[in-house]
């Protein structure tokens, strides 16, 4: 055996990367194992902050082209220079995989590279060394959920890895999914040119929000030029030197049709990736969907042996999977390590952004709770006016006894943001009224969450 460690971390993205770190500076000796070049996972590397940059400089270019002129800001001649905008999203991606390199030498983690494989508890191998380890943790990660009929070849038919290195505009874009991942970067290729199809299985958008935000939010994004097949599953995809063929069934009817696209965004959502991590020979037990097995403190069936992020159950979210590494570090170090997951937020990164907490109005019918809603349109908030962002409302959710805050769901300008507010009120049990008395700056955007709290009382006073 080579070395031996307090901990080792099997992946270096968020849950991971910040396990080891936290690890580290509880005074832990440890090691992360990542078999990619740069540290930082899928989400650092092909993933959030790569779409994030493309996400803005789309929203740059678009509004160069149609939103300045009402600011009185004429500009002539705008061109769009594809690869400048992907090699700023390439040193985005670099500045942020560097950070965490320097993070680890600062706290002492050793990067172990290449693919790691549990042996047993207690030991796992890296490129052919094996190393001891006291804790082992888990946190591999995801990968893009397959869909029979379409193969993927990051050229025509691609995940979002490819969708983010695309060289060319599409003439027509045809995104497989409603969901945040599909709608995020189905934005980027459609304010760049394209024509983008989204065909979604459900009825509606952005399964698991609220449906009213999800209504609204269709609207504002076919008004953007988005088109969409709901109710309509893909049954084949057939690529080709020009193009792909997409066969659509919509299932209310079983009309079959087929639709000619140049590129293919497969984005049905994601897995839990465990490939040859050695869990079936060490004992770890998974469940029906791969998922590894834990108890609430992130243990899994094997002592010693523990697991984090979207490997496990849970919404597949950075932020999430981070909590959970700090958490997971804290209490092996005897630590009282937490997460509450009635207060992770989520969010959608177009614009405008869609960010919701807590629970949905069609989760509190299903559990018979009863509830108050009050809700605030951006169309009349100073700040969003003076912006030109006024499409969106607040909707806040509160117990009808007790007028605690059980959920926020936003539609609107830097709603990702504005969620936060709520997210710390909910962490400490504030009501609506809690919210509503704060004083909230004039003119601000954030002056929508608390008129959305008054009007729970329903006494808004700007509407």
């Amino acid at each position: 055996m080579s070395d031996s460690f307090d901990v080792i971390v099997i992946g270096s993205g968020p849950g991971g990367y910040v396990c080891a770190i936290r690890a580290a500076q509880l005074g832990m000796k440890v090691a992360c194992v990542e078999k990619r070049d740069t540290l930082g996972g899928t989400c650092l590397n092909v993933g959030c902050i790569p779409s994030k940059a493309l996400l803005q400089s789309s929203e740059n270019y678009a509004e160069t082209l149609h939103a300045w002129k009402d600011h009185g800001i004429m500009v002539e001649g705008v061109t769009l220079d594809l690869a400048r905008m992907q090699a700023r999203k390439g040193e985005v991606v670099g500045a942020n995989v560097k950070g965490v390199e320097f993070l680890f030498k600062k706290n002492k983690v050793t990067w172990l590279k290449g693919a790691g494989r549990i042996v047993a508890a207690g030991k796992v191998e890296v490129a052919g060394i094996e190393y001891g380890a006291k804790h082992i943790v888990i946190a591999t990660g995801s990968e893009s959920m397959p869909l029979p009929g379409v193969t993927v070849d990051e050229t025509r038919i691609v995940t979002s890895t490819g969708a983010l290195e695309l060289a060319t505009v599409p003439g027509h874009l045809v995104v497989i999914g409603g969901g945040v991942i599909g709608l995020e970067l189905g934005s980027v290729w459609r304010r760049l040119g394209a024509q983008v199809t989204v065909v979604e299985f459900l009825d509606r958008l952005i399964p698991g929000n609220d449906g009213e935000i999800a209504k609204q939010f269709e609207r504002v994004l076919s008004r953007q030029g988005m088109k969409f097949k709901l109710g309509a599953k893909v049954t084949g995809a057939v690529a080709s030197d020009t193009g792909v063929v997409v066969t659509v069934e919509t299932l209310k009817t079983g009309k079959v049709e087929d639709i000619q696209a140049d590129v293919v965004l497969l984005a049905i959502g994601r897995r839990a990736f465990t490939e040859g991590l050695g869990l079936a020979e060490a004992g770890v037990a998974t469940d029906e969907r791969g998922r590894v097995k834990t108890d609430p403190h992130f243990a899994t069936n094997v002592p010693g042996i523990y697991a984090i992020g979207d490997v496990i159950a849970g919404p597949m979210l950075a932020h999430k999977a981070e909590d959970e590494g700090v958490a997971l570090a804290e209490r092996l170090a005897g630590q009282a390590g937490h997460v509450n997951y009635a207060v992770i937020p989520g969010v959608v990164y177009t614009a405008p952004e869609v960010a919701s907490v807590g629970k949905t109005e069609e989760e509190l019918k299903a559990a018979g709770i009863e509830y108050a809603v009050g809700k605030f349109p951006f169309t009349a908030n100073g700040r969003a006016r003076a912006m030109g962002a006024t499409d969106g409302f607040v909707k806040l959710l509160a117990d009808k006894a007790t007028d605690r805050l059980l959920g926020a769901h936003i539609l609107g300008p830097d709603a990702g943001t504005l969620i936060a507010e709520i997210a710390l009120a909910m962490e400490f049990g504030a009501s609506a009224e809690d919210v509503a008395r704060t004083c909230h700056a004039h003119p601000s955007l954030n002056e929508a969450v608390k008129e959305a709290a008054l009007a729970v009382a329903g006494r808004a006073l700007h509407i």
